[in-house]
């Protein structure tokens, strides 16, 4: 009897452990780079219902929900497994939660456990090189190319992203995911005008490439500095076997993140043999002084220009300072630069304007000043001197030997006991009368106050007006848009492509001139809170969210024409009832 016990009190766990609901999300990797993709499971080990995804803040789904089932009868033994699978595409570096996802078993809700995922900088690609991922990484290639790798400390250098792609794809659309900081360079982004379609060679490969992007670099620390990868979100249209009515051609639109590989720069440290006032210049320079008068008579200013020209890191010194005779008044000078930044480097000038004013007649040299650079392409140090000047000063005060001032041929110097003789010390004030004063100002208040009011007014309503009137038309703007690609993918009803395509751009050109979208902001995740700050329903949210994901997963998955209208009426009935919300 005792052994019965002990053996059904066995089976009974058996059963309740088999019997227990499993419910867990699974990940491909919990570091991956911003160029990789991350799979995601959801798997339970008992049918359910009602499942709910989290939110997958900071990724795009690329793919999924993907559905599978498992059910199979071992030795007796059912085990049965369910699993919906997501592909997300990283959206930034970071440290990111998966949230909880739920689902309903047996009238019971079950949660996963949130997942912790770590997003770096681009990495190498690790796919299998057989693979067709692989193909079309050979057909789109990022490019950093650099001037130099091994500069001197302030010698500059420029980096060039180029996109290389296929001639038998083409390239809609671009944007940049992740930048490089250039850390320990001083940076300066050269403008790209527009994107220009050139024609160039890749590893003995013929390609079709655009610049994206152009900085001048000057490295600010020697040895060994890394330029992290940039990554670019490229839209892709890709040629299929199939061909339309007309013969052409048709394309297949995806997306895809590629990115530069990491590049280093061996940065050389200057020469230890520095002349005493070397401030760091780099390059290759000269150095001047004018003067706008060589005579002057006392008390007269006049200014001198020190200037240094050429190319180097114009940006990146001082310039030396000026140093005059003790009777010359020197004021602090004002600084100017005449600088242009290109790839090849900075090139122009700096100067510093004194301006001088002479105290006493003679004739008074302006000592040479001393300039100190490295020039890398000699790989040596350089010193110029300016020449000096003599500026002669007539018709002032004379200093004697003894250097006691004395009186000039026309003019006396009054003495110091009476040279502020002229300054009245006795003042003639009269008392205010306050009451006066305060009768006068509640007058002045009880005048001008309700003027004043009125005006501010006037403004308020004037500016009220105004801005109901731009909203208006940014509403009215919105609706034609809107209509428009509504007629267009209404036209294209039996081309599931071309019809998505439309509707996706009524809804994008809707939101943007009624809400100020931006691109930008045209994610699920945006839409949802950014509408739900305008008060719009969330019942409404979820319906142009749903229509969206059909938009979006026509690109992947052939649609069904049926639901085509569908999805047409749909999107009409959600963008009215938006406008009369």
């Amino acid at each position: 009897m005792k052994n019965n016990i002990i053996l059904l009190f066995i089976l009974l766990s058996s059963s309740l452990i088999f019997s227990q609901v499993k419910f867990e999300a699974n990940v491909s990797k919990n570091k991956l780079g911003l160029n990789e993709n991350l799979r995601v499971d959801f798997k339970m080990n008992m049918d359910g219902d009602n499942f709910s995804p989290p939110n997958f803040n900071g990724f795009n789904i690329v793919g999924g929900p993907n559905q599978s089932v498992s059910n199979s009868w071992i030795n007796g033994t059912r085990t049965f497994s369910k699993t919906y699978t997501y592909f997300l595409s990283p959206i930034k570096r970071g440290r990111f939660r998966i949230g909880q996802a739920s689902i309903e078993i047996d009238g019971d809700i079950y949660k996963t456990s949130p997942v912790e995922v770590q997003v770096t900088e681009a990495v190498e690609s690790s796919i299998s090189p057989n693979s067709s991922d692989t193909l079309l990484d050979d057909d789109v290639q990022l490019v950093a190319e650099l001037s130099k790798s091994n500069p001197y400390l302030n010698e500059p250098i420029s980096i060039v992203y180029k996109l290389f792609f296929s001639p038998e794809i083409n390239v809609r659309n671009l944007g940049e995911v992740d930048s490089p900081e250039f850390k320990n360079f001083w940076s300066q982004k050269i403008d790209v005008p527009r994107l220009e379609i050139k024609r160039s060679s890749l590893n003995g490969k013929s390609y079709n490439y655009v610049t994206w992007k152009k900085t001048l670099l000057y490295p600010q620390k020697q040895g060994k500095l890394e330029i992290n990868p940039m990554t670019l979100d490229v839209s892709i249209d890709l040629p299929t076997n199939r061909r339309d009515f007309f013969g052409n051609v048709i394309y297949n639109q995806t997306s895809k993140k590629v990115s530069s590989k990491k590049r280093i720069i061996n940065v050389s440290p200057l020469p230890i043999n520095k002349p005493d006032d070397f401030s760091g210049a780099v390059g290759d320079f000269e150095i001047s002084i004018n003067s706008n008068k060589t005579q002057l008579k006392a008390t007269e200013s006049f200014q001198l220009e020190l200037k240094i020209s050429g190319s180097g890191n114009l940006k990146l010194f001082s310039i030396p300072d000026l140093i005059v005779p003790s009777s010359l008044e020197k004021y602090d000078p004002e600084f100017s630069e005449n600088v242009k930044v290109g790839l090849s480097g900075m090139n122009g000038n700096i100067l510093n304007t004194y301006t001088i004013v002479p105290q006493f007649q003679g004739k008074y040299p302006i000592p040479s000043v001393k300039f100190s650079f490295f020039n890398p392409s000699l790989k040596k140090y350089i010193t110029l001197y300016t020449d000096e000047k003599i500026v002669d000063v007539y018709d002032g005060p004379v200093i004697s030997n003894n250097n006691e001032k004395i009186a000039s041929s026309n003019n006396e110097i009054p003495s110091s006991s009476a040279q502020f003789n002229f300054i009245e010390l006795n003042s003639d004030f009269t008392e205010i009368n306050n009451k006066s004063f305060s009768i006068d100002n509640k007058i002045y208040y009880i005048i001008f106050t309700p003027i004043v009011l009125l005006i501010i007014f006037i403004i308020y309503l004037k500016t009220k007006k105004n801005s109901v009137s731009d909203q208006e038309k940014q509403s009215e703007k919105a609706k034609k848009l809107a209509n428009k690609f509504l007629e267009i993918a209404k036209k294209d009803i039996d081309n599931v492509d071309l019809f998505y395509i439309s509707l996706e751009k009524a809804l994008f050109n809707f939101l943007k001139y009624k809400f100020d979208f931006q691109t930008s902001d045209f994610s699920k995740e945006n839409i949802k809170l950014k509408l739900t700050k305008k008060n719009i329903s969330n019942d409404l949210v979820n319906d142009l969210i749903k229509i969206l994901m059909s938009c979006e997963y026509a690109r992947y998955t052939p649609g069904n024409p049926k639901e085509l209208k569908v999805d047409y009426d749909k999107a009409v009935e959600i963008i009215s009832n938006i406008e009369k919300s």
